[in-house]
């Protein structure tokens, strides 16, 4: 091993076991999640001394946004940019992990640089997604659509363009792409939310709670679901969802971070999930209402999210 490398493995072990507990800062996690940060970090750098192609390093960075790692993963992209070049995969892999890091201005700059290239309609969504984080509803959804087109099986897309529909108050237009992205990703926890959610606002109680039911949703969840959906019915503006100090915690899925003592709020435009096991879904489970059924795609239809 080079000794640089053998000393910056050295420095970031007496880091983690000596004083990162110390840190007084908001986003500070937890002394433990950040000694396992701290290794994974040495484990990054090791590993970087020896990648030797983009396509590799690239894989690096996602695993490391995959884990939570944003920050991280910036001063990757930084170094994968100075050895191979800016491309349109980590133009894409910097927008995202700046809007992770509440970088929006930097994050939408780099979203637009991805205009006319192979990922523009990742670029899409991910201004579709800045313009919802910043409560532009009806902006988001013309964004979102636009990357659907590029897209059109992608169920996360879909959950948010469903979501975007709701809040900008497009009720009826939710339908169909929450539908969508239920049935390509059945165990999904934010596009069952998410449906969950336009069966309460349009008076099908008796769905949303099958639906929830069916795939044992938490009773808080449940509840901030219906407290949404009267929200929506009454056209009071909804609670902020996005405040709530999250703890690391890595997600296989890899797109967000979330609490394991409290269920995540259904309601936002990202990805997230809640503690518990989804259940086996049927075909009525997955069309929960007479009338969707017949205009649903195939209920055992899979997509990649």
């Amino acid at each position: 091993m080079p000794a640089c490398i053998a000393a910056a493995l050295a420095a970031l072990v007496a880091l983690a076991i000596g004083g990162c507990g110390t840190v007084k800062d908001q986003y500070a996690a937890s002394a433990d999640a950040q000694q396992r940060a701290a290794f994974e970090s040495a484990a990054d750098t090791k590993a970087g001394a020896s990648i030797d192609t983009k396509a590799t390093y690239l894989r690096v960075v996602e695993q490391m946004q995959n884990e939570g790692l944003w920050f991280a993963s910036l001063a990757h992209i930084d170094a994968l940019e100075q050895r191979w070049g800016v491309s349109p995969e980590s133009t894409r892999a910097r927008a995202d992990a700046l809007r992770q890091t509440g970088q929006a201005d930097l994050s939408e700059a780099a979203y637009k640089r991805l205009t006319g290239t192979p990922l523009e309609g990742a670029g899409y969504r991910g201004l579709g997604l800045l313009a919802g984080a910043r409560g532009s509803y009806p902006e988001a959804v013309q964004l979102l659509k636009q990357a659907q087109r590029q897209s059109p099986t992608d169920a996360l897309l879909l959950s948010d363009l469903g979501y975007a529909n709701l809040r900008a108050g497009q009720i009826a237009d939710a339908r169909m792409p929450l539908m969508q992205a239920l049935q390509l990703s059945p165990n999904n926890t934010q596009a069952q939310a998410n449906l969950a959610l336009y069966l309460e606002a349009t008076d099908q109680s008796e769905q949303a709670n099958k639906l929830m039911e069916a795939n044992r949703m938490p009773a808080s969840s449940r509840a901030a679901v219906r407290a949404a959906a009267q929200q929506l019915r009454t056209g009071a503006p909804l609670a902020a969802t996005d405040t709530v100090p999250l703890a690391v915690h890595p997600l296989s899925s890899g797109t967000t971070l979330v609490r394991d003592d409290v269920a995540p709020p259904p309601l936002a435009l990202k990805a997230s999930r809640w503690a518990g096991t989804g259940g086996v879904r049927t075909a009525s489970q997955l069309n929960p209402s007479t009338a969707d059924s017949a205009a649903s795609p195939n209920p055992t239809a899979r997509g990649t999210p």
